[in-house]
């Protein structure tokens, strides 16, 4: 696949402004009333990478970036310093996080999920980048133990059981992750005098299906 398994410099994603898209297909009837569908079962994400730049050594940076990746070519990971963790962004994260999944005594590999809540309505969205180290599991608020009890594959977001947890037990998460993005141009404009002056260069970045 053309994915590269590195992550884009969080100290450049940091500046940067973006956050997730959907689509809806709206059609105004002619009583006046409209019927909504969308197309997309889960939202992307858009990024500006540009305005992250705070210095010429990072712009040098970007650009090593960008050519490594050749342009569109290749997609990375991106921290979205907004929404990078399992719970919330001031709190650490814990193995009860996210309820991931009940069992049902016969799978042992479990996808990581993260679900947003608003009132009655949620929507859970697939965590295929987990960040290695950070993936803390728990069975019946039992913590389990990463290279004994269970594996994570970093590259699918997949956990792998070593024992398949009985039936009807709970299984919840807690974990960092990033999210699998390209850039969304193949061409990056600079200036050192613009630059200088304040004006930086316009860098999309686009979530990716994977």
């Amino acid at each position: 696949m053309s994915f590269h398994e590195v992550r884009f410099p969080a100290s450049l994603s940091f500046g940067s402004v973006g956050g997730p898209e959907r689509r809806t297909d709206i059609v105004t009837l002619a009583n006046g009333f409209e019927e909504r569908n969308t197309p997309w079962a889960h939202s992307r994400r858009r990024y500006d990478a540009g305005l992250g730049m705070r210095s010429l050594d990072d712009v040098a940076t970007l650009i090593s970036f960008f050519e490594a990746r050749r342009g569109q070519m290749y997609g990375f990971r991106w921290k979205d310093w907004s929404d990078f963790k399992s719970g919330r962004a001031s709190a650490e994260t814990s193995p009860d996080d996210q309820v991931i999944a009940v069992a049902d005594g016969h799978t042992s590999e479990f996808p990581l999920i993260k679900t947003y809540q608003s009132g009655t309505f949620s929507y859970a969205r697939p965590i295929k980048k987990p960040v290695a180290g950070s993936v803390r599991i728990a069975v019946e608020q039992d913590e389990q133990r990463e290279g004994v009890d269970f594996e994570v594959d970093t590259v699918s977001g997949l956990i792998r059981f070593a024992k398949i947890p009985a039936e009807t037990m709970r299984i919840t998460a807690g974990f960092e992750f990033d999210v699998p993005v390209r850039f969304d141009t193949d061409r990056i404009q600079t200036s050192v005098a613009s630059f200088q002056a304040g004006d930086v260069p316009n860098v999309p970045v686009f979530e990716v299906r994977v």
